[in-house]
């Protein structure tokens, strides 16, 4: 009896080895109609047996559903569209007009939008709006409102534009080097100041840049100082509401401040600029637009108010 179970178990332990030896055997073979095992590869391509009912539910889930472009996505995809197709309206427009550079900001997105942003023009009668702000912060150093002169002479200066009014104010801030030292508070690093001013030279970067540094409510300038700068920008005498004032819809208000100048240099062809916000219901938008060899002011006018209108025909603030 004990030598019968010990043949039952040889002969068993003998077909486990030989089992396993044909499994390894078979897992070595090509995949022929003559190899009668799978391989790895049959295995791989074999249809998977039927799930469960449970398994397909768990697979059901795991599988990511498809998604589309994003609203962000879309939102810059259309973005980009405007962008390139205004590249294209001010290229076709500036073929034939006299040079100009333009530059939109848009304060409620933070978007940014320059045509020749960096290329420096004179700036006239803008650079007005540099003597401003300046005249504000050094009222601020002192700890005090501006005095009832200053405030005549800047009521003057953005007003009416009125050129004595401004070489009062710009002596008394110290000339070229006293404004250039208060650009740098104001983060114009495009912006050279000349002793006469009105040939300060600048790029329509930094003229938005300092449109918004104007309404900044985390800027150098107080809340005081900052309602001045809107309610003179805000009044200009009406012979001197063009340019940026062309973009405003009714309902829309606008702060602007215009530059002119008959330049002797350029065989007294016209310098044409014009700086501005533009406020409404969804609106929040500072324009600069600097222009020069215009044959005369009207048609340089023309021309800054068609470059204005192009940003908000494509930009579609």
């Amino acid at each position: 009896m004990r030598r019968t179970r010990n043949w039952i178990v040889a002969i068993a332990a003998v077909g486990v080895l030989g089992g396993a030896g044909l499994v390894g055997v078979g897992m070595m073979r090509d995949n022929s109609a003559s190899s009668p095992l799978g391989t790895f590869s049959d295995a791989a391509n074999a249809a998977p047996a039927p799930a469960s009912t449970g398994s397909a539910r768990v697979r059901a889930q795991a599988a990511p559903a498809p998604t589309g472009p994003s609203a962000a996505q879309l939102a810059a995809q259309e973005r980009a569209k405007r962008v390139k197709a205004l590249d294209a309206a001010l290229k076709k427009y500036a073929a034939g007009a006299p040079e100009f550079s333009v530059a939109v900001l848009d304060r409620r997105t933070g978007q940014r939008y320059a045509f020749r942003g960096s290329e420096k023009y004179e700036t006239a009668s803008v650079v007005k709006v540099q003597v401003l702000a300046c005249l504000l912060l050094k009222a601020q150093d002192a700890g005090r409102d501006l005095t009832a002169t200053e405030l005549s002479l800047a009521k003057r200066m953005i007003r009416l534009s009125d050129n004595d009014a401004t070489t009062s104010l710009f002596a008394k801030l110290g000339r070229a080097s006293g404004l250039g030292a208060c650009n740098k508070r104001l983060g114009l690093t495009q912006t050279k100041v000349n002793s006469a001013w009105g040939l300060t030279r600048t790029t329509v970067n930094d003229q938005v840049r300092l449109l918004s540094e104007l309404v900044d409510t985390t800027g150098p300038l107080d809340a005081g100082s900052r309602q001045v700068a809107y309610t003179l920008m805000s009044t200009v005498d009406d012979s001197q509401d063009w340019g940026v004032p062309a973009v405003a819809r009714s309902g829309e208000k606008f702060t602007v401040k215009n530059g002119w100048l008959a330049r002797s240099t350029e065989n007294y062809r016209w310098i044409i600029n014009s700086v501005g916000r533009v406020t409404g219901p969804g609106t929040d938008i500072s324009i600069a637009v600097l222009s020069h060899d215009n044959g005369t002011m009207s048609g340089g006018i023309t021309s800054v108010q068609k470059v204005a209108k192009l940003t908000r025909q494509h930009l579609k603030y």
